[in-house]
């Protein structure tokens, strides 16, 4: 049985990649926007489940063993609204893998940053330079995606995973 390697870069600006021995696809989170919850009046994006749950649906994998990393969300209670994204976010992801009783395990951004992108990259804007560079790289027919994108970081987790072995 082949496995399949899905990396999920957590939140709703993140993206998911899959890796498998017949190539790789790239997607954006699949998200929405609607009004808060709050009494001023300002919208927040979510994560569009149904969307969510179309793209990582087992069916589309048929006799493949799958392999799911999710990264660690970003938690910091100086950046509330921020962590606050980042954990609806996470909660949502999490739903679907469990309804399809995924497997899935955390990451930590530095485990897979430290093989997969130059020693010595320091900053949100240069890693998500050298991400979709690397990214482009690996993955040339997928360039226009990550270009979109801006990074390619679900992508370069599960090419992480494939390269492991995990």
């Amino acid at each position: 049985m082949s496995k399949i390697y899905i990396g999920i870069d957590n939140g709703v600006t993140g993206s998911i990649g899959i890796v498998s021995p017949n190539g790789a696809e790239f997607y954006s989170t699949p998200t929405f926007k609607q009004l808060s919850y709050t009494k001023k009046v300002q919208k927040i994006s979510r994560i569009d489940t149904y969307e969510l749950m179309t793209l990582l649906n087992p069916r589309n994998f048929p006799d493949k063993e799958i392999k799911v990393l999710i990264e660690r969300p970003f938690v910091n209670p100086t950046g509330f609204k921020a962590t606050q994204s980042a954990m609806r976010a996470l909660e949502a992801t999490l739903i679907v893998l469990e309804t399809f009783k995924l497997p899935y395990e955390y990451i930590d951004s530095k485990q897979w940053q430290k093989e997969m992108l130059p020693a010595g990259i320091k900053g949100t804007a240069a890693l998500k330079d050298a991400s979709s560079d690397i990214g482009c790289r690996l993955f040339p027919t997928l360039k226009r995606e990550i270009e979109k994108q801006k990074d390619a970081d679900g992508l370069l987790i599960a090419e992480w995973a494939r390269r492991k072995q995990l």
